[in-house]
């Protein structure tokens, strides 16, 4: 072994040579040399509707690396990217029950508007789309009860247990006759008379929280066909109280309220509950709903609650500033393209369609133009309907060369909506971080995996490890609230290399039972032959030569866990980055744990 010591990140060349008498021989090895550094990102969010120039005071951090970073400027037209997939979803879901029909029905009366905007190529033609609803409207009303209810899959088929079937469906008939769908007049008549006595239909054996839920359904859907019904819904909030309603039952009943001078208290409680109930990220928010018992029976999941009190919020508030993030972390939800559920891609579809008729309904064509300071960092013109994103980059060296605060300077001059992220990405200069906590907490330790004492942990933190032995890396990653797109990373000591279990040379890993000696979820670092059906938190991960990678598109609030084992193989002393997580298209949000030191010996 050759002592030697990192004077500078980047790529170390050694050159090796060896004589014998008259032989000799020569190599060259190249080893890249990392940077223990790690980043960090802030990032402001807004719109603009009215011609002008906004200003956004940037202020260069102290202690920063010179050659990564900088400031990054984000502009777009619409917030409305993509929708194509979920209506496809809708439009080719294979089953055919009553609140699937209905859910399509829905979605594509929804999106006409928006649709017919952009002119998305990979959808039906309008007259495809056309048939289809009015094909569906058909079924349904082959399926309708005397009493105006709808059987789940035929006419007297689960129909009276099941009242939420009927309102969905109801839904789909009110929400596609004012898109101009046609939409037979008796059949409507008898589903709103059904709707309208939802009370009398609701089971026995369902919780208070379901029929309170299924009424705050039903006198939204009345509001939304004209048929505003306050006093009740002033009556139903006073009988079981506004803090023992799910939030989507809050939801559909602010849409009632809202507007109405005597509902005025009512209107006010609900908007402080919401204000009180929501989390928020620099880019987004979201709602956490749940139901003590009978949520089977109202189909019921969070992304929904969303897309319910967003329309609301629209209806109500239409400048309350929650409404574009709570857009972005729907649009930051999607899995290919769409939603989990018929459920969920309907109701944030009803959502986007209000959206855009309240925001976007005036085409864009107006140009956007960026200064900092007094030099010009360019501009990008919108004209027309667009999903397209415009970014202007300042590199981390120019804000070095022009030290103190400076203003940017952002102008809109056109009609249209204007989106914007300023966002400021660097590098600490220091080496040895403190944990931070802006969105994730982010724990690391570091075990023995065969014998205690392989691993042992100085008073002053520094962690030391036996060289050739086996160590287990475990990090706990807690979330207080639903996050998207998260990567969570892992740098590894250079003295340690992670042991694949993917690869049939590697020697068969201890299951990582953690501290409980039950199993966790977490990596599946079992060991080469191992059952592999074991569910894990993440979607992806990779471990590569200085890292460790897990991935997910969703996280949910709570604790996560991932281990992964490595062995010693180089004696030294170490400077460990600290383990990071993300989320990777809204960097401002992240957590990191400490710096760490690591000696083999």
């Amino acid at each position: 072994r050759f002592p030697a010591a990192a004077e500078m990140a980047g790529t170390a060349r050694l050159q090796i040579g060896v004589s014998s008498g008259k032989w000799a021989d020569a190599a060259e090895i190249s080893l890249p040399v990392w940077t223990p550094a790690t980043t960090e990102a802030f990032a402001t969010y807004g719109q603009m509707d009215a011609n002008g120039a906004m200003s956004q005071p940037v202020q260069l951090p102290g202690g920063v690396v010179k050659q990564f970073g900088g400031l990054e400027i984000t502009t777009s037209s619409t917030q409305l990217q993509e929708l194509t997939d979920a209506v496809i979803y809708l439009q080719n879901y294979p089953y055919g029950c009553s609140e699937q029909i209905s859910s399509r029905v829905l979605g594509i009366a929804a999106l006409k508007d928006v649709l017919t905007a952009f002119k998305a190529k990979e959808l039906p033609s309008p007259e495809e789309l056309k048939k289809g609803v009015e094909g569906g409207i058909k079924t349904l009303q082959g399926r309708q009860n005397d009493d105006g209810s709808f059987g789940l899959w035929k006419r007297n088929d689960y129909g009276n247990d099941w009242p939420f079937l009927t309102l969905h469906v109801t839904h789909a008939l009110v929400r596609a006759k004012a898109k101009g769908f046609n939409v037979p007049d008796e059949m409507l008549k008898k589903a709103l008379g059904y709707v309208k006595s939802i009370e009398s239909h609701i089971p026995k054996y369902y919780s208070k929280e379901s029929r309170w839920a299924i009424s705050a359904y039903a006198l939204n859907l009345r509001a939304i066909g004209g048929d505003k019904d306050t006093a009740k819904a002033r009556k139903l909030i006073a009988e079981a109280g506004l803090e023992k309603l799910s939030l989507e039952s809050v939801g559909w009943l602010l849409t009632v309220l809202s507007g109405d001078a005597t509902s005025a208290t009512q209107v006010t409680a609900i908007r402080r509950l919401l204000n009180n109930r929501v989390t928020e990220t620099a880019g987004a928010a979201n709602f956490v709903d749940s139901y003590t018992d009978g949520a089977q029976f109202l189909l019921h999941s969070n992304r929904r609650t969303d897309g319910i009190i967003l329309e609301a919020l629209i209806g109500d508030q239409p400048e309350n500033d929650l409404i574009p993030k709570i857009v972005r972390g729907l649009l930051a939800n999607k899995t290919r393209g769409h939603w989990l559920n018929t459920q969920e891609n309907v109701f944030i579809l009803l959502a986007l369609d209000k959206y855009f008729n309240t925001y976007e309904k005036v085409e864009p064509n107006f140009v956007a133009r960026v200064w900092l300071g007094n030099a010009y960092a360019g501009e990008q013109a919108y004209k027309g309907r667009s999903t397209d994103r415009n970014n202007i980059n300042v590199p981390m060296s120019y804000l070095f060369d022009h030290p103190g605060q400076q203003n940017l300077i952002l102008d809109k001059q056109g009609a249209g909506r204007l989106y914007y992220r300023i966002g400021l990405n660097y590098a600490p200069a220091d080496l040895l971080l403190k944990a931070a906590d802006y969105g994730f907490k982010v724990e690391r330790i570091y075990e023995a995996v065969d014998k205690p004492e392989d691993v042992k942990r100085d008073t002053d933190g520094t962690w030391r490890v036996k060289a050739g032995t086996r160590v287990r890396i475990r990090l706990k990653m807690t979330v207080p609230s639903r996050r998207y797109h998260v990567a969570l990373v892992d740098p590894l000591p250079a003295g340690l290399e992670i042991l694949n279990p993917e690869l049939a040379t590697t020697e068969r890993l201890p299951e990582d039972t953690g501290q409980t000696g039950v199993a966790e979820y977490g990596s599946r670092s079992y060991g080469y032959g191992s059952y592999w059906y074991r569910a894990v938190w993440f979607d992806h991960q990779n471990f590569r030569d200085e890292r460790a990678e897990a991935f997910t598109s969703l996280l949910w609030e709570g604790v996560w866990n991932y281990s992964y084992v490595a062995r010693a193989t180089t004696p030294g002393r170490f400077v460990v980055p600290p383990a990071k997580a993300e989320e990777m298209y809204m960097p401002e949000t992240f957590g990191r744990s400490a710096t760490d030191k690591v000696v083999v010996e």
